[in-house]
Order: structure tokens, then C-alpha cells, then sequence
């Protein structure tokens, strides 16, 4: 009866669960065992597995990290400047806006104080440059109106006038290494250079809960745009943005699947094609 007393002591006292004999011996003077330790058996033999201390703590901690919510950009203050200010044409009164340039630096200050760094996905990224590279040709405008065209501007495209972050950008660093590496070609229909030929202006600040329904859009209307773009089965006039950014619009086939994804006709692979002059005029 001692030896049995004794046995259920030794099983009570084992730490882990598991399968694993005992192979000590008692004594013959039935002394009591000391304690088993719990790091004699971790890992010590494959059927026995003991939870590591803290392991809990860090999977939380994992877990929370991955769960964090992520920061994203309040483009309200751009939206109201946009409706007070643009047309549904896209025209823009500018000597109306540069009475309000103080709430579009403010703007502009604001998101040089939320870097897209701080954003994991790419549909804030896109609203973020898309909406940073209009403003700023707004600013760059307002800086210089009045004036008949972006192009009476010297270099317009690599004045570094707007700091985000810790860095000063242009408009060509924004479009080009920026925007255009994200391999969103309707981005050329978002983005606007202040001219009568380009996309016109959205009166509406781009956001990341609707940008692809936004960017579509803008593409839709600047296709069916006929002072933009004359298309036709078998004829196309084009803009000289699917000229001077050819490749952008061939990443999934040729320009011609491009266009018919977004076309109100369905355009011949054989359509003939040639490009407008461009009206550098401003947008207003």
C-alpha cells in the first residue's frame, strides 16, 4: 500500500502531459523522490512537448501588430477646395482658389505630416500621390497666376517647392518614380497637368475606399471625351498622353485591349491609328 502511495506522488508531481515512463528507481528506504524539474523535460524526448514560458505573450503580441489599424489619410480639407472651386467640366477658377491658397497649404502641410510610409496598402498610396500631384500643380498655378499655360512656367515639372516628410518633391519625381512604378496605367487619367488637354480635373478628392471605382471612371470619361479622343471601330485619334507613355498601357496586351476594357466601342485590332496636337492652354 506505501508503494502505491508513493507512485501517485510522482505522477501528481509531473509537469508536463505526456507518455514518458518513469525510470528512476526507489530506494529501498522508500525516501520521498525529489520534485521532477520542468526544463529536464522540454524537448527532451519528441513525445513529450512543455509550453515555453512567455510564448503566449508573444504570439499576442504577434498577433496585435498584424491586427494594428492602419493610418489613413483625411482628404476632406481637398475635397471642399476641389467642389468650391472646380467645375464638372473640370475647369478651374483660379483667382477664385488663390483667395483660398492659405486652406490649400494647409492641406499640403497636413500631408507632409503623413508620409505614405504609414500606409500598408496601395489603394492609400494612390489616393495619397494622386491627390498630393494635383494640389501641387494647383499650388504651382496659384504661385505664378496669372498666367495662359503651365508652359510660361520655367521647368514647371522639377520645381521642388512642396516638403513631405523629411523630403522636397516635384511633380516629375511624383509621376514618374512614384506613380508610375505602381503599375496603375489610369493614373494618367487622374493626375492633371493644368491644360486644356489633359484629363480633366475631378472635382472630388480621390480615397481609398473608392479609388479603382474613381480611376475607372476618370478613364471611361477622358476616353469618351471626343475633343481628347476620336475613337471608332476602325479609326483611332488619340490623346498624345497613349504616345508618350506607350508602354504603361501595354503591361496586360496591346493598347488596343487597353482601350476596349474602357471604351463605349469595341475597337478593331486593325483601327488605324494617329495622335491630336496638345493644347497646353489652361484649365480654366
Amino acid at each position: 500500500m506505501k508503494y502505491i502511495i508513493i507512485l501517485l506522488a510522482i505522477i501528481t508531481l509531473w509537469p508536463c502531459s505526456g507518455t514518458k515512463r518513469v525510470t528512476e528507481n526507489t530506494s529501498k528506504n522508500m525516501e520521498q523522490p525529489e520534485p521532477v524539474k520542468v526544463d529536464s523535460l522540454i524537448n527532451k524526448e519528441k513525445d513529450i512537448v512543455c509550453l515555453e514560458e512567455g510564448s503566449i505573450e508573444q504570439k499576442t503580441k504577434e498577433v496585435s501588430e498584424k491586427t494594428k489599424p492602419v493610418e489613413t489619410i483625411d482628404h476632406s480639407a481637398w475635397n471642399t477646395l476641389l467642389q468650391k472651386h472646380v467645375s464638372n467640366k473640370g475647369l478651374v477658377d483660379y483667382k477664385a482658389f488663390k483667395s483660398n491658397r492659405n486652406e490649400l497649404i494647409s492641406y499640403m502641410t497636413y500631408l507632409g505630416e503623413h508620409t505614405p510610409q504609414d500606409f500598408r496598402t496601395k489603394d492609400d498610396k494612390l489616393a495619397y500621390w494622386i491627390n498630393a500631384y494635383n494640389a501641387m500643380t494647383i499650388d504651382l498655378i496659384l504661385r505664378h497666376y496669372p498666367i495662359k499655360s503651365i508652359k510660361d512656367i520655367k521647368k514647371p515639372w522639377e520645381q521642388r517647392f512642396w516638403k513631405l516628410g523629411k523630403k522636397w518633391y516635384h511633380l516629375n519625381e511624383i509621376e514618374h518614380q512614384i506613380l508610375r512604378k505602381m503599375e496603375e496605367p489610369r493614373i494618367h487619367f487622374a493626375i492633371v497637368c493644368a491644360s486644356i488637354s489633359c484629363p480633366k480635373l475631378q472635382n472630388e478628392a480621390f480615397t481609398p475606399s473608392n479609388i479603382n471605382d474613381q480611376l475607372t471612371h476618370a478613364t471611361k470619361v477622358f476616353l469618351a471625351d471626343k475633343k481628347r479622343n476620336d475613337i471608332s471601330q476602325s479609326s483611332l485619334k488619340l490623346s498624345k498622353i497613349f504616345h508618350w507613355f506607350a508602354n504603361d498601357f501595354k503591361q496586360s496586351g496591346s493598347l488596343i485591349d487597353f482601350l476596349n476594357q474602357y471604351s463605349e466601342v469595341t475597337i478593331s485590332h486593325k483601327a488605324k491609328k494617329s495622335f491630336k496636337a496638345y493644347n497646353w492652354n489652361l484649365n480654366e
